[in-house]
């Protein structure tokens, strides 16, 4: 499994590294996206979007803006990504498709936003490319106000020995996609900081949707929920 590292440091290199991959993928990625969203992608994005809550919202990793048909209407969203070529191509979509958002070239482990900023904090596969995915958590709980949300849809490593099987050609899919298959997502949201969780299973587990709450002052209680989604999904 790919180490995490000292959950508060930057690991530049390791970074810099991540920005290439995804701006060398900026003109092919979303063909890959399409594939996924046929195979039931599109309809757990759309889920996820439901469950957004407030007026100000942060997207983390918002790629090429392949979740901007499931935005809430009325609200102020800002989305950032770690690749410049990425985010031009998101500002090409938004501009086809008048999609009102704020977008920002950022790196989701230092988030150039003050603390307690908003009210939801969403991504979509994200945290498995994130080089360190606890510092990014420990920055979206920065960023949320107390009692926000953070709304994550995720595949994980799995248990037993298909996990072992993602640990084995995990370094092969990093080298072609930059994206780890065997990251622990929901045990890393709670060494962040968040306090309370929901988690539902997709895909018979390899795919979890996960809302925890930026408990702040320290009063939530660590507990995992069965999270309600639309039927169907």
């Amino acid at each position: 499994m790919q180490p995490i590292g000292n959950p508060h440091v930057i690991d530049q290199r390791l970074t810099a590294k991540t920005r290439s991959r995804y701006d060398r993928q900026a003109n092919t990625i979303d063909l890959s996206s399409g594939i996924m969203d046929r195979l039931g992608l599109a309809r757990w994005r759309r889920a996820l979007w439901d469950q957004v809550q407030g007026q100000r919202i942060l997207e983390i990793g918002v790629g090429t803006g392949v979740n901007f048909p499931y935005y809430p209407n009325d609200v102020r969203v800002v989305a950032i990504d770690l690749s410049p070529r990425l985010l031009g191509r998101a500002l090409a979509r938004a501009t086809r498709e008048n999609v009102q958002v704020d977008l920002r070239v950022m790196d989701a482990q230092a988030l150039g936003f003050p603390d307690n900023t908003f009210d939801t904090v969403a991504a979509t596969c994200v945290f498995c490319s994130v080089p360190n995915p606890v510092l990014g958590l420990q920055e979206a709980l920065r960023v949320l106000k107390p009692g926000g949300h953070l709304v994550l849809l995720e595949h994980v490593r799995l248990e037993g020995f298909l996990g072992l099987l993602q640990d084995l050609f995990n370094p092969v899919m990093l080298r072609i996609s930059g994206a780890n298959i065997n990251r622990r997502t929901v045990e890393n949201v709670r060494r962040a900081g968040f306090r309370t969780t929901k988690v539902k299973l997709l895909a018979r587990g390899l795919v979890r949707f996960i809302i925890a709450i930026a408990d702040k002052d320290g009063a939530g209680h660590e507990a995992e929920e069965s999270l309600e989604m639309a039927k169907g999904d």
